[in-house]
């Protein structure tokens, strides 16, 4: 089970893994190895709440398809757990963000005295400037 709160947690067969050659640098053993993973998870198909689904499918991340499958790839490791566990939090985390709902920004307006402290500061400052120019006969 991933767990994503205490209340919402994720069956691991909802989640696919394949392993894969990892890229980059590692000599012959990169070669030789798969273990890079690739993590696909169908956000459709799962069992998160709806307001979960609702959420991710909302996203504009690259890593989110256009039929609602996220796809992680983890290499950062040289052992396909590392990776598996590596791309499981990256899940995890993604999920939690997107539950996150931000305040709303409510518009203000600058007070009178703000704004009159800014005129006065832009006028003297505008004074000290003409003061610099060239002394005329």
């Amino acid at each position: 089970m991933l767990i994503i709160s205490s209340h919402i947690s994720i069956p691991l067969d909802e989640i696919e893994f394949s392993a894969i050659r990892a890229q980059g640098a590692g000599g012959q053993n990169v070669n030789k190895t798969s273990s890079a993973i690739h993590l696909r998870f169908d956000i459709n198909a799962s069992s998160l709440p709806a307001f979960y689904k609702e959420r991710l499918l909302g996203l504009k991340d690259r890593r989110i398809a256009k039929e609602g499958v996220i796809v992680i790839k983890a290499q950062q490791y040289r052992t396909q757990e590392k990776n598996r566990e590596e791309a499981l939090a990256r899940l995890q985390v993604m999920i939690r963000a997107a539950s996150v709902v931000k305040k709303r920004r409510r518009a203000t307006k600058p007070t009178k005295a703000s704004q009159r402290r800014r005129l006065d500061s832009k006028t003297r400052r505008s004074r000290i400037k003409a003061l610099r120019g060239k002394v005329v006969d």
